[in-house]
């Protein structure tokens, strides 16, 4: 039937047409079906970052199309360069950055550690322990914002029974002091399971008989630990390292849903900064400029990453 179908659609084929496809090479054929995927992406991803790059140096606003467009030059990356409240921004992404990597890092780790070793309930553990990351983080903002709460939040309740203060005398979210740690709580309790995962792959890939070496060799469990299993998972942790700084850095829907930004600008990152600049205030052609520093800044961070990644899986 697929024969007959394919036997068709040759025929039907104008001869003009036919003695051309035949008379192409393999490479070009190739490049026939690959070509329009290209100009899709192309027309998605290049243009809009071209159209971008040409708007940083304007002083455009999307609300306002019709006013004259001026050419400002680096007008608006000197402006952002310079603006305190930017880098108070940049701070806060800094902050957040660090200390989810960190505690993401470790609990990972430690949990990838633990189900690495064999035991009763090991699936059931793992699948409960994947179950946060499994959720919208519009969900997960929303269902954190309720445990937050002061009144009714079981979150004040499980922390006043160990500290022993009144659940009600804080407030996660409401606190300049507080709300930071708030959101790294959230996002490393959604998504320390992503680092678990890859650390986990990665000690299920150590063979057994680098073991058995260090064993016969009388090395004890703390040494093999940092001479063996460490150095070999390290690849797998910069990995991750580099997943969840990119994810990290442009974080938006979960800051938005549980803080908006606040109280006041002390949770607001420059992702937050960013969309408020361009669809509240509609600078777009400083949102623009603010958009090219970003990506830059994460562009090169990332590259630089990388190559130190490389290194690591080299030695």
């Amino acid at each position: 039937m697929t024969d007959t179908a394919i036997d068709k659609i040759a025929q039907r084929t104008p001869a003009r047409v036919a003695r051309k496809v035949r008379g192409l090479s393999d490479r070009a054929i190739a490049w026939l079906f690959v070509g329009p995927t290209i100009f899709l992406l192309l027309a998605i991803n290049i243009f809009p970052l071209i159209w971008t790059i040409y708007l940083s140096f304007t002083n455009f606003r999307a609300n306002r199309p019709n006013r004259e467009v001026e050419w400002v030059g680096l007008r608006n990356y000197e402006r952002i360069l310079t603006d305190s409240d930017i880098w108070l921004n940049m701070q806060a992404t800094a902050h957040f950055l660090f200390w989810t990597i960190f505690f993401q890092v470790l609990i990972g780790f430690a949990l990838a550690y633990l189900i690495n070793k064999k035991f009763r309930g090991n699936d059931l553990w793992t699948t409960i322990i994947v179950l946060p990351m499994m959720l919208s983080p519009a969900v997960v903002g929303n269902f954190w914002t309720f445990l937050y709460q002061p009144q009714i939040g079981l979150f004040n309740y499980i922390v006043a029974f160990f500290i022993g203060a009144d659940p009600s005398s804080f407030e996660m979210i409401g606190s300049v002091t507080l709300a930071p740690w708030a959101i790294v709580i959230v996002d490393t309790w959604m998504w320390t399971p992503f680092v678990m995962l890859i650390c986990l792959a990665g000690l299920r890939s150590i063979p057994d008989y680098i073991y058995e070496a260090a064993e016969i060799d009388r090395a004890s469990k703390w040494r093999q630990f940092w001479t063996i299993t460490v150095p070999m998972v390290l690849p797998f942790l910069m990995l991750a390292v580099l997943f969840r700084g990119i994810e990290n850095f442009k974080m938006f829907d979960l800051v938005v849903q549980l803080t908006g930004g606040g109280p006041g600008s002390i949770t607001e990152l420059a992702s937050i900064n960013l969309k408020r600049e361009a669809f509240e205030k509609w600078r777009t052609g400083y949102s623009s400029a603010y958009a090219i520093i970003l990506f830059v800044t994460v562009f090169g961070l990332a590259s630089i990453y990388v190559k130190a990644l490389n290194k690591v899986k080299e030695r």
